[in-house]
């Protein structure tokens, strides 16, 4: 018995990856504060063997940026989110390329910037937080940003034939 476990766990640990599939789940903004900062984002995640969703990179949906993000942060960010946010994963935003306007744009001012969100799944909303790290050594709360579901893309906006399509395939 013990034998078999083993061997079930080895085999999902290295399915997994294998398994996984990447995913374009697109979200349209909700209020004001949103629109004015991305009016829209896509995320490119990964769907894992057990259907869990791992965020890889965010994609302005206007602008047809990106920025590259990366799961894990101090504990120190989910202490400044306002009171009742139940969003827990933390990803770090890169620091090249797009990463650098994303930052800036999320939290003028701050040395470093991670994104707080609560668990992605298909057909809810979605509520992001921004958290910088200021040069005082502080961390701070900048922006709560919240997004309706628009519907998932076949492929990554803007590539390949279906780059002139107005809406995501919705599923």
């Amino acid at each position: 018995m013990r034998r078999f476990l083993i061997a079930t766990l080895l085999l999902t640990a290295t399915a997994g990856p294998a398994v996984a599939e990447t995913r374009y789940l697109a979200y349209d903004a909700s209020n004001r504060i949103t629109q004015a900062l991305t009016r829209g984002v896509t995320l490119e995640t990964d769907r894992g063997l057990f259907g869990g969703i791992s965020v890889r990179r965010l994609i302005s949906t206007s602008n047809r940026g990106s920025a590259d993000i990366r799961r894990g942060g101090p504990d120190a960010v989910r202490g400044v989110l306002p009171a009742g946010s139940r969003e827990t994963s933390v990803y770090s935003i890169s620091p090249e390329g797009d990463g650098v306007g994303l930052s800036r744009a999320l939290c003028p001012g701050s040395q470093t910037t991670w994104v707080v969100m609560g668990r992605v799944r298909l057909g809810r909303p979605l509520t992001l937080h921004a958290v910088g790290l200021w040069s005082d050594g502080a961390y701070r709360h900048c922006v709560q940003l919240s997004y309706d579901w628009r519907g998932e893309w076949a492929v990554p906006p803007g590539s390949g034939p279906i780059e002139d399509a107005p809406t995501p395939v919705a599923r």
